[in-house]
C-alpha cells in the first residue's frame, strides 16, 4: 500500500512498515501492560506464554526471510491468499463460538439474577473463555479490567530474558549483513540463532512442565503441561515466523488465530501477540536503520501516526468490550482484518503477477547466493 500510494520503492515501503507495526505494537503493548486479566489476578499479558514463543517467532522469522528470498512472487501470493482466507475463516468460526458460549452463560447468569430476586435489575455479566472447558465454568464473572500502574505489571525476569534473546538476535542478523551471502561466516551466524532461541523456549518449556512456571492465562488447564502440549505451542511459535517472514507481516496476524486454537482467550491472545510482535518488529526497525532503508523524517511520521491509531483503537475496542459485555467481538475484529489483508494484499500481489507476465518477467525460484536485493 505504501508503494501504491505514497510511492515508496519496494525495499523502503517494506521496511516503512515495519516501523508502523513497531509504532502500533508499542503503543497497544504500553496500553496493555497498565491492564490486569479480566478474570485472573495476573497481568492481561501472558509473559510466561511469550517467553515460550517468541524466540521460536524470531527464529521463524529469520528462516522465513530467506524463503522470501528464494520463492517467486506468485507462490508468495497465493500462499499470502490461501493462508489468510484460511485462517479468517478460522478465526470467524472460532468468534461465532465463542458468541453462542457468552449467550449461554449470559442466559444463566440472568436466571439466578431471577431466582435471587433481582429480575429487574440489568445484569452485569461479561463472559471471557477460557479454553476448551469454559462453557463448563458456571457463575464466572467478568468486570472491567482494572489499570493498576505499568512496573507493576511487568514481570522483569521474563521480560530480562526476552531482551536477551532480542539483543542476542539483533548482534547476529547486523554481523551477519556485513558478511558476504553464502559464504562460511553467514551460515555460521545464521545456525547460531538456533542455540539462542531454542536454549530460552527449552529452559521455559521445562519449567513449565515441572510446574515451576504457568500459563496463567488457561486458568487451571495453564498449570498441568505433556510434551506434546509444549511441542504444539514452540512450533506453532516457529511457523508464526515462517509465515511472518515469509509474506513480510507482523507475527500477530499469525499468532493471534493461533493462540485462539490453543485455548488462549481473545483478550490475552491479542495482548500477548502484540508484545511478541514488538520485539519482532524493532528487531527488523534497527536492522533497516543501519542499513539505512528508510528515510528517518517519513519513519518518524509513520510511527506517529501508527501509535496514536493504535492507541485510540485499543480505546474503543476495550471500551466496546465492556459495553456488549462480549469479548468475542475481538475475535470478530481480528478475523475481518485478517480478510481485508487477503483481499488487498493477495489483489496487490495478482496485478503484479499479470505484470510480470505480459512483461515476460523471470518467475521462478531464486538463486540465494546469487540474489541482489
Amino acid at each position: 500500500m505504501l508503494s501504491l500510494i505514497v510511492g515508496f520503492d519496494p525495499k523502503s515501503s517494506t521496511a516503512m512498515s515495519k516501523c508502523m507495526i513497531m509504532g502500533a505494537a508499542g503503543s497497544t503493548v504500553y496500553f496493555n501492560l497498565k491492564l490486569r486479566h479480566p478474570i485472573l489476578d495476573v497481568p492481561l499479558i501472558d509473559y510466561d506464554l511469550a517467553v515460550l514463543i517468541q524466540p521460536m517467532l524470531m527464529l521463524g522469522i529469520s528462516i522465513g526471510v530467506i524463503f522470501n528470498v528464494i520463492f517467486p512472487d506468485w507462490m508468495v501470493t497465493i500462499l499470502l491468499i490461501v493462508l489468510f482466507l484460511g485462517s479468517s475463516t478460522k478465526a470467524f468460526m472460532k468468534g461465532v463460538d465463542t458468541w453462542k458460549k457468552e449467550t449461554v452463560l449470559k442466559k444463566d447468569a440472568y436466571k439466578r439474577l431471577v431466582t435471587n430476586g433481582g429480575g429487574s435489575e440489568e445484569v452485569e455479566y461479561r463472559s471471557l473463555p477460557l479454553g476448551p472447558s469454559d462453557i463448563d465454568r458456571k457463575g464466572v464473572e467478568m468486570t472491567a479490567e482494572s489499570e493498576v500502574p505499568v512496573l507493576q505489571n511487568v514481570s522483569w525476569k521474563e521480560l530480562g530474558l526476552l531482551v536477551f534473546v532480542w539483543v542476542l538476535f539483533l548482534v547476529l542478523q547486523v554481523t551477519k549483513n556485513h558478511t558476504a551471502t553464502c559464504s562460511t561466516w553467514y551460515w555460521i551466524l545464521n545456525f547460531l540463532q538456533i542455540p539462542v532461541s531454542v536454549a530460552v523456549t527449552l529452559h521455559e518449556a521445562i519449567s513449565l512442565y515441572k510446574g515451576e512456571r504457568v500459563i496463567a492465562s488457561r486458568g487451571d488447564e495453564g498449570t498441568n503441561w505433556k510434551v506434546s502440549q509444549l511441542f504444539v505451542f514452540c512450533l506453532s511459535g516457529i511457523i508464526a515466523g515462517i509465515v511472518g517472514g515469509l509474506l513480510g507481516l507482523g507475527g500477530g496476524f499469525i499468532l493471534g488465530p493461533l493462540f485462539l486454537e490453543l485455548g488462549i482467550p481473545p483478550q490475552v491472545s491479542s495482548a500477548t501477540a502484540t508484545f511478541a510482535m514488538t520485539f519482532s518488529s524493532s528487531l527488523s526497525v534497527v536492522e533497516y536503520y543501519l542499513l539505512n532503508r528508510f528515510p528517518v523524517p517519513y519513519a518518524v511520521y509513520f510511527i506517529f501516526v501508527a501509535t496514536v491509531a493504535a492507541f485510540v483503537g485499543q480505546h474503543v475496542v476495550r471500551r466496546l468490550v465492556i459495553l456488549i459485555g462480549r469479548a468475542s467481538l475481538i475475535i470478530f475484529i481480528l478475523a475481518s482484518m485478517i480478510f481485508i489483508s487477503a483481499i488487498s494484499l493477495g489483489g496487490v500481489g495478482i496485478v503484479n503477477m499479470i505484470k510480470k507476465i505480459e512483461d515476460n518477467d523471470y518467475m521462478g525460484f531464486e538463486n540465494l547466493c546469487r540474489y541482489q536485493a
